[in-house]
C-alpha cells in the first residue's frame, strides 16, 4: 500500500509528543565563501573522513577565498589544516567519492576554471588524480554527479556547466554543455550533454529502482530564459533525453539544488528541488518518469521568509534530508539567501527547518530549532559531526562566516547509522539501496554521490527509528544482489558487509 501524503495516518514506529528541535551554535575556524558574480552560486562543503578516525571532516569551497579542510578534533572542536593540493582558489564545491577503490576517500572538486580529481591518502593529505582521458577543461563548473555503471571499474562522472564564459551574447541563453567521463577499457571517453541549460545541481539516481541511474539535472532559468527545462538523461548506450513519450513532465524553474528521499515509505524516492521564489517536492506518479508536484498542502514550498518582514520570495539553495528528533519521519533543511542583490528576492531570507508531522505534512521550525540565519547561506550538510546519533549541521555562507550547529534536540527515539562494504570496486556500494524493516514499516535510501548544491557527505547513511527497538536490514546491491535479511541493532554506527547472500554486521 503507498502512503499518500496528508492521510492521518501514524505508523507504529513513531514516537508521540517528540520535543522542539533545538540546536547551539559551535566555535569554527574562520572561513569566508566569496568572490565576484560567478562565486554568486557555489559554496559548498564537502563532508567525509578523510583520516579513518571515524569523524567526519569538512572540506570548504572558498570562491575567491582558498578552500579550507577543518579537521573534526571530536567534541565538536575543529581545526583548519589544508594541505597545500586542497588550498585552491576559485571552487565552487566538492564531492567526495572513492574514485580508485582503495578504501580512501578522493575528491572531485568544482572549479570556476580547471576541475581536479584529488586521490586521498587516509591522512587528509591528497594529490592530483589524472586517470587516462579525464580532462578538467576551464568551464564554470558547479554541477557534479557520479555512478558506478555495470562492469566497470571507474565511476561515470558528470560534471554540470553554468554560464559559457566565452560567448560574447552572454551571459542571458549562453549556458554550457555539460560533460560526461564514461569509462571505457579502464580509462575515461569525455562526450558532452546537449543542449546545457545552466544546472546547479544534478543527481544520478535509480528514481524508479528499474536497476538504471538515471541522471536529473536542474537548470536555472534565470540564465536559459527561455526554450529550457529541467533535464532527465537516460544512460542508454547513447544517453538521451527523456521525453514525453517516456512519461517526464515539463517542469521550469529556477533551480538550485536537489534532494532525494524516500519519506512515505512505498520504497520510491520524492525529490526536493530548491529555486528561488518556491521549492517543489515531487513524487514518481508512473508510468515510467512521471513526476508531480505534492499538493501546496504538504507544506514544502517554503516560498516565503517567515521572519525578518521581508516579504519577497525566498531563494532556496542547499536542501538535505534528516530526521532532526529521531522520531521516525525524516525532516527537511534549507538553506536561503539572495544571489546578491536580485529586487525581486527576498534580501533577509532565513534559513528553512521543516519537520515532519505524522500525518506527512511538515512544519516551519527554523526559528525554534534557532538555524535561521539571515546571512546569504549556500551549501549546507546535516551529519552526525559529534558521533552521538544526533544530526549536525554546517551551513556555508556568502561573504559572511560559515556556521557549525550541534543538535542538542532532547529525542526519544531510536537511530542507526550503516555504511556499505564490499570487495573490489566500487566499494562504499554507489547505487545499492539499503532497506531497513521496523515494525510494519520499511525505510528504503540509495546510497548515491551528487545532489545538493555543490557539495555532499560520504559516510554512513542515518536513520531515525522513532520507538522502533527491532530492526532488521537488508541490501539490494549494485549488481542486483539482495542480501537475506539481517538482525542489527539500534543506537550504533554499523559497517554492513558483503558476504555472498548475507551480511557481515560490523561496528563502524
Amino acid at each position: 500500500m503507498r502512503v499518500r501524503f496528508g492521510a492521518a495516518l501514524v505508523l507504529s514506529a513513531s514516537v508521540a509528543g517528540a520535543a522542539e528541535p533545538e540546536f547551539q551554535p559551535v566555535p569554527a575556524p574562520q572561513h569566508v565563501y566569496a568572490g565576484g558574480w560567478e562565486h554568486y552560486v557555489g559554496g559548498g562543503v564537502a563532508v567525509m573522513d578523510c583520516d579513518a578516525d571515524g569523524l567526519p571532516d569538512l572540506y570548504v569551497a572558498g570562491g575567491s577565498n582558498p578552500a579550507q579542510v577543518l579537521r573534526n578534533r571530536g567534541g565538536m572542536l575543529f581545526e583548519a589544516e589544508t594541505p597545500a593540493a586542497l588550498a585552491l582558489t576559485g571552487v565552487i564545491g566538492a564531492y567526495p567519492l572513492d574514485i580508485d577503490s582503495d578504501g580512501r576517500m578522493d575528491l572531485a572538486v568544482l572549479r570556476v576554471g580547471e576541475n581536479v580529481l584529488l586521490r586521498g591518502d587516509g591522512a587528509c593529505g591528497f594529490s592530483r588524480f589524472e586517470p587516462q582521458g579525464f580532462d578538467g577543461r576551464d568551464r564554470w563548473t558547479t554541477a557534479f554527479s557520479a555512478t558506478w555503471e555495470a562492469g566497470q571499474s571507474l565511476p561515470t562522472l558528470a560534471f554540470g556547466n553554468y554560464v559559457n564564459r566565452d560567448d560574447p551574447k552572454g551571459p542571458f541563453e549562453a549556458c554550457d554543455d555539460n560533460t560526461l567521463f564514461r569509462p571505457e577499457g579502464g580509462q575515461y571517453r569525455m562526450s558532452l550533454l546537449q543542449p546545457g541549460f545552466c544546472p546547479l545541481s544534478m543527481l544520478f539516481s535509480d528514481w524508479g529502482r528499474q536497476g538504471r541511474a538515471d541522471l536529473r539535472v536542474s537548470n536555472d532559468r534565470h540564465y536559459y530564459v527561455r526554450g529550457g527545462s529541467e533535464q532527465m538523461w537516460a544512460m542508454e548506450d547513447a544517453p538521451r533525453l527523456l521525453g514525453a513519450e517516456d512519461g517526464w513532465r515539463t517542469h521550469m524553474l529556477w533551480g538550485m539544488g536537489i534532494a532525494s528521499r524516500d519519506v512515505d515509505f512505498d520504497g520510491l524516492p520524492e525529490v526536493y528541488l530548491t529555486s528561488m521564489g518556491d521549492q517543489r517536492m515531487q513524487r514518481l506518479e508512473g508510468p515510467g518518469a512521471a513526476f508531480a508536484d505534492v499538493p501546496y498542502e504538504m507544506g514544502t514550498t517554503a516560498h516565503r521568509p517567515y521572519l525578518g518582514g521581508d516579504g519577497r520570495p525566498s531563494t532556496g539553495w542547499h536542501a538535505s534530508f534528516g530526521d532532526i528528533d529521531l522520531d521516525g519521519w525524516d525532516d527537511i533543511f534549507l538553506s536561503k539567501g539572495n544571489v546578491e542583490q536580485m529586487p525581486d528576492a527576498a534580501m533577509e531570507d532565513p534559513n528553512t527547518l521543516l519537520m515532519q508531522q505524522p500525518d506527512g505534512t511538515f512544519v516551519e521550525k527554523g526559528d525554534v530549532a534557532g538555524v535561521a540565519s539571515l546571512v546569504r547561506s549556500r551549501g549546507a550538510a546535516l551529519v552526525d559531526l559529534d558521533l552521538d546519533g544526533r544530526l549536525d549541521l554546517v551551513v556555508v555562507n556568502r561573504r559572511a562566516p560559515m556556521e557549525i550547529y550541534r543538535n542538542v534536540t532532547e529525542t526519544v527515539g531510536n537511530w542507526v547509522s550503516v555504511a556499505l562494504l564490499q570487495d573490489g570496486v566500487n566499494r562504499d556500494a554507489v547505487g545499492a539501496w539499503i532497506e531497513l524493516r521496523a515494525g510494519d514499516r520499511v525505510y528504503a535510501r540509495e546510497i548515491s554521490v551528487g545532489g545538493g548544491h555543490a557539495g555532499g557527505v560520504a559516510g554512513p547513511e542515518h536513520f531515525g527509528l522513532g520507538a522502533a527497538s527491532e530492526i532488521a536490514a537488508r541490501v539490494i546491491w549494485p549488481d542486483g544482489a539482495v542480501s537475506d535479511w539481517a538482525a542489527v541493532p539500534v543506537n550504533h554506527a554499523l559497517v554492513l558487509i558483503r558476504a555472498g547472500d548475507a551480511l557481515s554486521v560490523a561496528a563502524y
